[in-house]
């Protein structure tokens, strides 16, 4: 099994890496777009600031590569973030592949979710063995509309789409590589689609 990580400057890749490694898979990280491309599975981690990681993604032409990828596509947390159309994260273009857009959460509740919530409304292959209101760990300021694509809700001031399916593209706004047992089983349902 072929597992590469992108590496593009912006993303937690050393803890997603140790994860698929207590699955007892090798992973790979890089930035490379003939090794992205001939993975049989890429995931696509994210941290930071939005407006900063397309700047990363455009400057390395990944911005035009993760779009066109054909083989099982996992984005994680703002990677999930740029795969949607825009974010109000400084009025950022993402890479399109979701139809929606990301906004911030309200003042009316502490930014940025930090810690435990459920996921609910399961709907993917990708959360086989995976149970309605199990947690999982975010850490977020911003959120993906409920929209068609999605394949999983959590309420925090409002209900988002913290899960995102289409065609190859998955996305997840929660860690799962920090979501126990929970998240493990996600990432190993990810590797066997």
């Amino acid at each position: 099994m072929n597992i590469v990580i992108i590496d593009y400057g912006a993303g937690n890749t050393k803890s997603v890496q140790f994860a698929i490694k207590r699955l007892g898979f090798d992973a790979l990280v890089s930035n490379e777009a003939s090794v992205i491309k001939a993975a049989d599975k890429v995931i696509f981690p994210g941290v930071g600031e939005a407006s900063f990681a397309m700047r990363k993604l455009k400057g390395s032409g990944l911005d035009t590569l993760i779009p066109s990828l054909t083989q099982p596509v996992l984005g994680i947390c703002l990677g999930m973030q740029l795969m949607c159309a825009s974010t109000e994260e400084n009025n950022t273009q993402g890479l399109g592949i979701f139809d929606v857009k990301v906004k911030r959460f309200t003042t009316n509740v502490k930014v940025p979710q930090m810690g435990w919530n459920t996921i609910k409304n399961l709907n993917s292959p990708l959360f086989k063995d995976v149970k309605e209101n199990d947690y999982m760990y975010l850490v977020h300021s911003y959120y993906a509309e409920v929209c068609k694509s999605q394949i999983a809700t959590t309420t925090y001031d409002v209900d988002y789409a913290s899960a995102l399916q289409k065609d190859n593209f998955y996305g997840v706004q929660f860690h799962p590589e920090k979501s126990s047992v929970s998240g493990e089983q996600l990432l190993k349902n990810f590797i066997e689609l």
